[in-house]
């Protein structure tokens, strides 16, 4: 179902050249303090997927017998397994899966088709009905008012979206919503999603664009075994699927093979299925010495949890042909814990989809999957309320006033509303967080993160609701995940973060996706050895060898081919082409018996951004993969349909005109970055690459107007006011640059590059007073850095080290 994630989905990640001048944040290698040596233009290739996570260690491969069943198996759909099934069957019948995606009919419509009307935004729009057909009257592709029929409705409750067919095969989720929630509860009405932000025809959050389409964005969950039939050359879909909404076959499987084995009884193995959801088989929860909840016997793989996830994350797809039963990471990119998506303490913050919580919990280091609290075929919990939790936690230690301080019967005795508390998205749409934690309202207070105790309590404070808990327990509350703080000092950039950043990403008993999520948090930095991105890339879990990869993007060529060369083999597809992609460009670095796993490897990443080429940053992402090659021509073309497929698309301006720069030809380079403009006028990275490119085209005046902009558009990108203020004092404007630099110090207080300007500016000024106070908050914060200690000796007027 469309979210808002396109803007999010447009996450950036660096287009390799083999030896750019500078990063994709457009940082340069070598520390430079004057605007000759900014002049590298920031690199923006989107690659296809948009968020990075992965498996933990002990997930199952798909195993020979699994794999040539499901080569000569078919899906046969769910009324085939009604006859031997009939109990599951009827669950699932009365199930959200069963009703994801329908064909618009009496029977399936939920919203008023009656003439009914809305209006938004200065749009009034309508919905009625014709010739037994369903419309919506609103504004499409072009702005103007037009009907559109209703081919599909998407979901049921608490909200009900409807899919419009558009040319090329396109399906389109219109962003006007029936609220499903009975009246009493607000609901039996019109809205539109995004109720905040003003949205015309152009925005990329229209319905009519490619944020809302069906065939890529919803399609592979809401439907079971999706064909996405994209055809690059005329630009068009032909998307099929197996059954239109999530039947049996989604979870179990292609079930032809085990049909044969039904009827005949035959000796398939695994009954002919491709997957074993039998991981609670067996197995039970009892007390242990201490009473607390064990597993009667360890969960020793994730099916169960992989097969939920398809759906269940926030993830990006990377090859088509999943089934049950396949690793998820050989076809699905899941997010990390990164900021937007979660809180510093891993709380959701935007709509995650559980998997990515979960993977945080207690719960899931214990061994608890999925169906141990939910029916996976009525999707409903096990046992109503506090009765689901007390299958493993004992209700005489858990549920007394004792332990939740309330009184029984009220929403905060709830288990779920102080250990699960939600969010609500698509306006309408309550989700409970699953990383199950204790409230930590003391974190709110530090942190700012939210706390289950607020959102009830909402006439009072953090400050309260850590007081309350504190006067219960004698202390502040303790729970499992422990991240928040480093966290918190590592988004705010302290440097002292480094070093636990790195102790968190070694420590195994720590969860995979936060260890994952420590390094790419690390990424970047550079401040870490070889061996330990060696030892990081020989982990056991494939998250955090994924992770690794964006680990070494930074490394010079010769050391990257070094740490990632041997994951080009690895057994997780995921792992396999994030390395050919950072090492294309330097792969001659490689070992001679590597180069044949590169190209396989290379090849495999390649595949995937075709199989997304409906997508412009697959486009771009492929471009940047053959510039880095040298494959100039391709490239450009690669920008080019990236440009057609969405004339707004900015990272493809910056990458076709960075593509350029490196064959030296800057003209054209400004040239392709006001064509950018015209169409994004108000994009600061476009405004801030064409700055760098007027220096190199000896344009100062333009230049510095361009970097001025962009600083005014994007006041929260610390680098665009750094390379301002430097190209400042570059012009003999020195007095501005310092007074800027002094203000930036305030908001980024441990920007290394900023401390060095400023610090090197003020020398020059004859500052030395205050030269000598910025170089004491450099060396404090980079103690060990040796271009630091020489710019400090020179500003305390001591011997340089």
């Amino acid at each position: 179902m469309p979210r808002k994630q396109a803007r999010a989905q447009q996450t950036t990640k660096a287009s390799r050249a083999p030896e750019p001048a500078v990063t994709a944040d457009g940082s340069s290698r070598a520390t430079a303090l004057r605007v000759g040596a900014l002049t590298g233009i920031v690199v923006l290739a989107v690659a296809t997927w948009y968020f990075f996570a992965g498996r933990q260690p002990g997930s199952p491969a798909s195993t020979s017998g699994s794999e040539a069943i499901a080569a000569a198996a078919a899906y046969v759909g769910s009324q085939s397994c009604a006859g031997c099934h009939a109990a599951e069957s009827q669950a699932w019948q009365a199930s959200q899966h069963a009703v994801a995606m329908q064909h618009a009919t009496e029977q399936t419509m939920l919203g008023n088709f009656n003439d009914a009307s809305y209006s938004f935004q200065g749009v009034k729009s309508g919905f009625f009905r014709r010739d037994g057909k369903y419309f919506i009257r609103t504004d499409g592709p072009d702005g103007e008012l037009a009907d559109f029929e209703v081919k599909y409705t998407f979901g049921v409750a608490p909200l009900q979206q409807y899919l419009v067919e558009l040319p090329g095969g396109r399906l389109q989720a219109v962003s006007l919503t029936w609220d499903a929630r009975p009246r009493e509860q607000g609901g039996q009405r019109w809205f539109r999603q995004y109720p905040n932000e003003k949205i015309d025809h152009q925005d990329e959050l229209h319905w009519t664009r490619r944020a809302q389409n069906w065939n890529f964005m919803c399609a592979d969950c809401h439907s079971t075994r999706v064909s996405k039939g994209y055809d690059p050359a005329s630009d068009s879909f032909r998307t099929t699927y197996a059954e239109i909404s999530v039947g049996c076959e989604a979870c179990h499987g292609p079930g032809s093979a085990h049909v044969q084995w039904a009827e005949r009884k035959g000796d398939q193995p695994g009954k002919g299925l491709t997957v074993q959801l039998d991981e609670r088989r067996g197995a039970a929860w009892v007390r242990s010495g201490a009473g607390k909840p064990v597993r009667s016997k360890p969960r020793q793989t994730e099916r169960e949890i992989e097969v939920c996830a398809q759906c269940h994350a926030r993830r990006a797809q990377i090859a088509g042909d999943y089934h049950p039963g396949r690793p998820f990471l050989d076809h699905y990119l899941p997010s990390l814990l990164t900021p937007t998506l979660y809180h510093v303490d891993g709380q959701q913050q935007d709509e995650v989809f559980i998997w990515g919580s979960w993977l945080q919990s207690r719960m899931h280091a214990a061994g608890v999957t999925c169906s141990d609290c939910h029916d996976p075929h009525t999707q409903k919990l096990r046992a109503p309320g506090n009765a689901v939790c007390a299958q493993c936690h004992e209700p005489s230690k858990y549920d007394l006033v004792a332990h939740h301080r309330h009184q029984p019967g009220t929403a905060g005795a709830q288990c779920a509303n102080c250990h699960m508390p939600q969010n609500t998205y698509m306006v309408v749409d309550p989700r409970r967080d699953h990383s199950l934690r204790v409230p930590r309202p003391d974190e709110s207070v530090t942190f700012g993160v939210p706390n289950a105790c607020n959102s009830c309590h909402t006439d009072r404070d953090a400050k309260w609701a850590a007081k309350a808990v504190h006067d219960w327990l004698g202390r502040d509350a303790a729970g499992y995940q422990t991240f928040a703080s480093l966290f918190y000092s590592a988004e705010g950039g302290e440097p002292s973060a480094l070093d636990k950043l790195a102790a968190v990403a070694a420590d195994t008993a720590q969860p995979a996706i936060v260890r994952a999520s420590a390094l790419a948090r690390l990424a970047g930095s550079g401040q870490f050895t070889r061996d330990f991105a060696q030892t990081m890339s020989r982990d056991a879990s494939p998250l955090v060898r994924l992770a690794t990869v964006e680990l070494a993007d930074v490394m010079p060529a010769e050391t990257r081919a070094v740490v990632l060369g041997p994951l080009l083999g690895d057994a997780t597809r995921a792992v396999r082409i994030e390395a050919a992609r950072s090492l294309a460009g330097g792969q001659d670095r490689l070992p001679q018996e590597l180069l044949p796993r590169w190209e396989a490897a290379s090849q495999e990443y390649v595949t995937t951004l075709q199989y997304n080429a409906d997508r412009p940053e697959s486009r771009v992402a492929l471009g940047g993969f053959q510039a880095a090659l040298g494959q100039t021509n391709e490239a450009q073309a690669q920008f080019a349909a990236a440009i057609k497929l969405d004339p707004q698309f900015v990272p493809a301006y910056v990458n076709a005109a960075d593509a350029l720069r490196a064959q030296g030809r800057d003209r054209e380079s400004a040239d392709m970055l006001q064509q950018g403009l015209l169409r994004a006028p108000l994009s600061a990275t476009l405004h801030h690459a064409l700055g760098l490119a007027q220096i190199r085209l000896q344009q100062p005046e333009l230049a510095m107007a361009s970097l001025r902009r962009a600083v005014e558009l994007d006041p929260a990108t610390s680098r665009y006011t750094y390379v301002f203020a430097v190209a400042l004092h570059s012009t003999g404007q020195a007095g501005e640059s310092i007074r800027r630099l002094q203000e930036a110090v305030g908001r980024w207080p441990y920007d290394r590059e900023m401390l060095m300007a400023l610090t090197s500016f003020q020398l020059e000024s004859g500052r030395r007073q205050d030269a000598q106070a910025t170089a004491r908050k450099l060396v404090a914060a980079y103690p060990a850095d040796p271009q630091v200690r020489v710019l400090v000796a020179q500003a305390l007027g001591e011997q340089s080290p």
